[in-house]
């Protein structure tokens, strides 16, 4: 399978007031309550007996076709899983008496104007929806704060960056992906440990000029890296999706000066529009960093996606991540290495409504980091904070709700635990290393039964362990 993903636009002691449970807060304590007492008690898109949600569906076939890459079947599959859960709720009779509506409308995540104009139809005028739920992460940079800090409508979404951007979002906007900015300092704790960045060695950063990134790097990273004496060199790179043509031209630039300076470890804090060019650039450049990746922008799984064709840049790279990847997709207990519980909840839906074996796959298995899955666990998620909720549901009791989640089973990252100083689900992370299984060998896990080996794979090299604490807005 090869994995796309089209997303983005994006120590020390802190002075700054915020506390946190081990997991890490979003934002300062006093402001987070506030918010989710101050929430909108609107109750625009429910009625006595419905409930209607806006779905996010972008149009991967085409997008991927662009950049010459070839999709999963499962994503031709999209609005028929979204359907099969919906329906799943509403067949039991919904929510306390109440039918949840999808308004499933396909997205082009590259057009920024087609985004805004789906951003004002949902939260705006008499077909406003009640809540946006986006599975697989489409959703993402100032568009998230366009449903949730203009809009005051909740969105749950897989795309994440440093908490910080999301702020002015509060209390409507909850991530099911992690807190990147947990995300990175664990990505450098964990590559000082190894022994990748130190006081005399450099760490390059290619840094997009999306603001979320720049938020990323300046609030986070660059005075983390400070406080641990790690001397840096920053390069910037056109990011925005709008910005293709200057991508293309920045990024053999971008490499040539970093392999000039002699840097031999490189953090790309870029979604993936950037990291392709800059790892094409680098292969033809024959200049081989040792990468930092991560959850960031989805690094680490989309160089599982494309590491068969640029193996030298990537085949035993390492990177830090909150996802599951790696488990199989059969029906062996998770004890063997099955699907996690949250999986298996979905797995057994689908395999009951669609039994046999899709044109284009070799099973009827779902993939575990797959977008049937990443629907069901959305769904899921939202379905349990609306039986929190209770039947006077409206906006303020669902966002009061969201912050009483605690352990549930999730898809793409095992746990979500949420509360009203986080926003973010993940609480843990690993770290794993990007290998090819030529020859094959146990490394990669047997898939589906009687299937040969993976051809290329995560292998696990320390397993779960608690994202580290990381101030809410900011290091001082």
């Amino acid at each position: 399978m090869i994995i796309v993903v089209l997303g983005g636009i994006a120590y020390g002691l802190s002075t700054k007031s915020g506390s946190n449970n081990g997991s890490g807060p979003v934002i300062t304590p006093s402001a987070q309550v506030a918010a989710l007492e101050n929430a909108s008690t609107s109750t625009v898109g429910i009625t006595a007996t419905t409930i209607t949600v806006g779905f996010p569906v972008a149009d991967l076939d085409s997008l991927a076709s662009s950049l010459g890459f070839e999709t999963d079947v499962e994503y031709s599959e999209q609005d028929k899983a979204i359907d099969l859960f919906v329906n799943q709720i509403n067949n039991a009779g919904g929510i306390y008496g109440r039918k949840i509506i999808p308004e499933i409308v396909n997205i082009d995540p590259t057009n920024e104007t087609d985004m805004r104009s789906v951003c004002k139809d949902w939260t705006e005028g008499p077909n406003a929806v009640f809540a946006v739920l986006d599975g697989l992460g489409s959703w993402d940079g100032t568009d998230q704060l366009c449903i949730t800090q203009e809009g005051h409508t909740p969105l749950l979404s897989e795309w994440t960056t440093v908490p910080n951007f999301a702020e002015p979002g509060e209390p409507y906007l909850w991530w099911t992906g992690p807190n990147q900015a947990q995300v990175l300092i664990a990505t450098i704790d964990w590559a000082k440990s190894e022994g990748y960045i130190s006081k005399t060695k450099t760490l390059g950063i290619i840094a997009g000029d999306r603001s979320s990134d720049q938020d990323a790097l300046n609030d986070y990273l660059l005075p983390a890296l400070k406080q641990m004496g790690i001397p840096t060199l920053v390069e910037p790179i056109a990011a925005n999706p709008d910005e293709a043509a200057s991508t293309q031209s920045d990024a053999p630039l971008v490499i040539q000066k970093l392999d000039a300076a002699g840097v031999k470890t490189m953090l790309p804090l870029v979604p993936f529009n950037v990291f392709f060019p800059l790892i094409t650039a680098e292969n033809s450049q024959q200049y081989f960093p040792k990468l930092l990746l991560s959850d960031y922008e989805f690094s680490i799984e989309t160089s599982l996606g494309i590491l068969q064709f640029f193996s030298k840049a990537l085949n035993g790279q390492e990177g830090v991540t909150t996802e599951t990847l790696g488990g199989i997709d059969d029906d062996r207990p998770y004890s063997q290495g099955g699907y996690d519980p949250g999986d298996r909840q979905c797995w057994a839906v689908w395999h009951k409504a669609y039994p046999q074996i899709p044109k284009g796959n070799m099973n009827f298995y779902i993939e575990e980091q797959g977008p049937v899955q990443g629907w069901c666990q959305q769904i899921r998620l939202f379905e349990d904070a609306l039986r929190i909720a209770g039947p006077h549901l409206d906006r303020r009791t669902f966002v009061e709700a969201m912050a009483q989640i605690t352990n549930f089973a999730g898809g793409y990252s095992p746990v979500f635990s949420f509360g009203p100083e986080k926003i973010a689900g993940p609480s843990q992370y690993r770290v794993v290393k990007l290998h090819i299984n030529s020859p094959p060998s146990t490394q990669c896990k047997i898939g589906y039964k009687g299937a040969p080996p993976a051809g290329v794979c995560w292998v696990v090299q320390q397993n779960w362990t608690s994202l580290p604490n990381v101030p809410n807005n900011g290091y001082s």
